[in-house]
């Protein structure tokens, strides 16, 4: 099998040193501040609810993803490209494929959290008891470690040209595609058809979800009541906006010609400055998490 050379940002290699600052500090953020967060709502009993659980679980996948993307991207930055073999390249490509699939599924299942919190707040904890919350939070998971399989094991019989060159900082699948000389229709029509359970019927999901909510916030009689309840989801809406936000424009973007440094921006956003800011968002926007904190901060 070939090795691949990741280019990386090759335009910017005058700026390698502080760009490689930059990018390790958002890393070591990254992990502290997931890490915070699964930590806070482990050991707290205020923070027990479904809503901190399914956090915690979006905590972790954003751990993987900029654990599995930010080494390798400081790798080209710092010797201004990077060999990978290409077990490595298949490897970082299956983590980075499953956990968009899971944090697709898993936004949806927080919007419904959200709802019925919201909704049906009444029943919302004979509803979302133990059992129903530990396999919604499984589900995600499970269909990420297995939905991705379907583009990565057609690719270990790919033939690859004689040009191993990806002008990107991690492995993704068009800029392998195009380096294969085998058909790729296959994979084409299945990226397609997989777009339907994990990209457009989640996304339609928290649509529908929201218009509940936002029709049961406008029904609240007092304005205090209102922005209350709506600072309970508004978090996680913000999560939602700047994760598929970022996904649409990622592929909605050419990577070749001058759009190439685009997609790449766009791409550096989606996968290293997106998971630094979810728990600085739920950090900054939550009371308990900040009650929590300070909590904490006093006793130590």
């Amino acid at each position: 099998m070939p090795d691949f050379i990741m280019l990386g940002f090759g335009n910017l290699h005058s700026f390698s040193i502080l760009f490689f600052i930059l990018f390790l500090a958002i890393f070591l953020f990254t992990v502290f501040g997931n890490l915070l967060i699964i930590i806070l709502v482990s050991t707290n009993a205020q923070l027990q609810s479904p809503m901190y659980y399914f956090l915690c679980h979006l905590s972790f996948s954003d751990l993987v993803m900029s654990t599995n993307i930010v080494p390798n991207l400081l790798g080209t930055v710092l010797s201004r490209g990077k060999k990978m073999t290409y077990i490595e390249c298949i490897t970082q490509l299956y983590f980075y494929s499953g956990i968009i699939v899971t944090e697709c599924i898993l936004l949806s299942v927080m919007s419904y959290d959200r709802y019925l919190a919201i909704c049906n707040p009444l029943r919302y904890y004979s509803i979302m008891d133990f059992k129903l919350r530990t396999f919604l939070s499984l589900w995600p998971w499970l269909l990420g470690l297995t939905f991705n399989l379907t583009g990565v094991l057609p690719m270990s019989k790919f033939n690859f040209c004689n040009d191993k060159t990806i002008d990107h900082f991690y492995c993704d699948l068009l800029p392998l595609q195009r380096l294969s000389c085998s058909d790729t229709s296959v994979i084409e029509l299945e990226g397609i058809l997989l777009s339907v359970p994990v990209f457009i019927f989640p996304s339609g999901f928290i649509i529908v979800t929201y218009v509940y909510i936002f029709h049961t916030i406008v029904k609240i009689p007092s304005t205090t009541g209102k922005h209350k309840t709506f600072s309970t989801c508004s978090s996680h809406l913000i999560v939602v906006g700047t994760f598929y936000g970022t996904l649409i424009a990622k592929y909605m973007i050419p990577s070749k010609g001058n759009s190439l440094l685009i997609n790449k921006i766009v791409s550096l956003l989606h996968t290293v400055f997106t998971p630094l800011c979810n728990p600085i968002i739920y950090s900054l926007r939550n009371q308990d998490i900040k009650k929590t904190l300070k909590k904490v901060s006093r006793q130590k």
